[in-house]
């Protein structure tokens, strides 16, 4: 695909709040047609106005993405009401945090067929229209997660590898029958999203981010641009590489460093959990719904890692220029 997203379709789910809803806006500052999908109404009538302010045109679906046929009919009105998904791009997730043992079945269960089946059946509905025609992206929003899983969110990094997996495969099939339709993946760092209001907390006190913690800004940057490269994956963040390359080389050392400190840096510790905290895994949490959570004080709105990732040509001149200025003075001092 080009670089220019006037007026190419997009999909994208957990449109509600989060990261999501940031993602909306980067396709909508570039004048993109946006569907939304989320569960809530009132979330996705505030992304629907920001998108239309940015200039955008915006299509709010009210989809449970856990639900193969709702998905597949989110898609149907799309390309009825917007015209061919150009883009489509998996975000929608729930969680419970809490230790696997304090887990019922039903909740893993959901928080599962949110996170994982929401992909597969984003993907399912993107690909019966892409490729026929031989033309779209499909981005999985990611997690370092989905390569170094932490403690109290099983069910969530269950999912995420799960995702990387079916991805992956998906990958090969599109690359054996040489496919113009592209998947690819966006992996993320810890992020500033109403995750940790309204994900479901078994904890004694708030979750929270394990620190360096980025706004949301950034991975939706991230996935604009892996929207329009062929890029297998992308890693946003010092945070995620240092997860997913750390746990490349010594997986043992983060078993035992996140047995120690990983239950300790998920919670903020001078603030208890409300006992009548509102969670969304079952059910939406209107009051809840945004772009940003509470540890706006807390984030990065800025990625080195990420800019330089996303401007490899840039990157690799200064470095062979810097390499030959180097040998230049080199030769001059000898």
């Amino acid at each position: 695909m080009g670089s220019n997203a006037k007026n190419e379709v997009v999909v994208v789910t957990g449109a509600a709040g989060g990261v999501g809803r940031a993602i909306a806006h980067a396709f909508a500052k570039r004048g993109a047609h946006v569907a939304l999908l989320a569960r809530g109404h009132k979330g996705l009538e505030a992304a629907r106005g920001e998108v239309e302010s940015l200039g955008g045109r915006a299509l709010p679906i009210p989809t449970d993405v856990a639900d193969a046929d709702a998905v597949e009919a989110a898609a149907e009105r799309v390309e009825r009401e917007l015209g061919p998904i150009d883009v489509w791009v998996n975000d929608a997730m729930a969680t419970v945090f809490a230790p696997f043992d304090e887990i019922d079945p039903g909740e893993f269960k959901r928080a599962t067929e949110v996170t994982y089946l929401g992909a597969v059946y984003g993907t399912m509905s993107a690909l019966r229209r892409m490729l026929p025609r031989d033309h779209g992206t499909i981005v999985q929003v990611g997690s370092a997660l989905s390569y170094r899983a932490i403690p109290l969110q099983a069910a969530y990094c269950g999912a995420k590898f799960a995702m990387r997996g079916m991805t992956d495969s998906v990958r090969t099939e599109l690359l054996h029958r040489k496919s113009r339709v592209w998947i690819t993946s966006v992996h993320l760092p810890a992020v500033n999203t109403p995750q940790f209001n309204w994900g479901r907390s078994k904890l004694p006190k708030h979750p929270q981010p394990v620190p360096p913690i980025y706004q949301p800004e950034i991975p939706a940057e991230a996935v604009y641009h892996a929207a329009h490269r062929r890029r297998r994956e992308i890693w946003v963040g010092k945070g995620a590489v240092q997860a997913i390359a750390g746990n490349k080389i010594a997986p043992w050392f983060a078993d035992w460093y996140l047995a120690r400190t990983g239950f300790k840096s998920q919670q903020v510790q001078d603030m208890p959990v409300r006992p009548d905290r509102p969670d969304n895994l079952f059910e939406p949490v209107e009051h809840e719904a945004a772009t940003h959570g509470i540890f706006d004080e807390q984030a990065q709105s800025r990625s080195p890692q990420l800019w330089a990732n996303t401007h490899r040509p840039l990157v690799a001149g200064a470095l062979v220029g810097g390499a030959a200025l180097a040998a230049a003075v080199l030769r001059a001092g000898r």
